[in-house]
């Protein structure tokens, strides 16, 4: 799904967001600069678990999203597919 597939009302809670106005190069750091600042921007947001779910949602590879780095989300979603084939065995 691209971002042009998404309803505008899915959208709706990036008005609520901490970062709405802040220079976006801060949540996209050259590989190896640190991610201190944009976490710390994300830290306390109201919106971070619907930042975060956007981002996995829509396979975001880059950048900070839900206070979350690029290894950080793929270390969610490993932990997802590991908890979701649990429980298909289960089943």
């Amino acid at each position: 799904m691209s971002v042009f597939e998404i309803e505008p009302e899915e959208l709706v809670w990036q008005n609520y967001a901490n970062c709405l106005g802040v220079d976006p190069d801060l949540f996209f750091p050259e590989r190896g600069a640190s991610t201190r600042e944009a976490k710390e921007v994300c830290r306390g947001c109201v919106v971070q678990d619907d930042c975060l779910e956007f981002a996995l949602s829509n396979g975001e590879k880059f950048g900070i999203w839900g206070g979350k780095s690029e290894r950080e989300r793929r270390r969610v979603r490993r932990q997802r597919a590991l908890a979701r084939a649990a429980a298909a065995a289960q089943a």
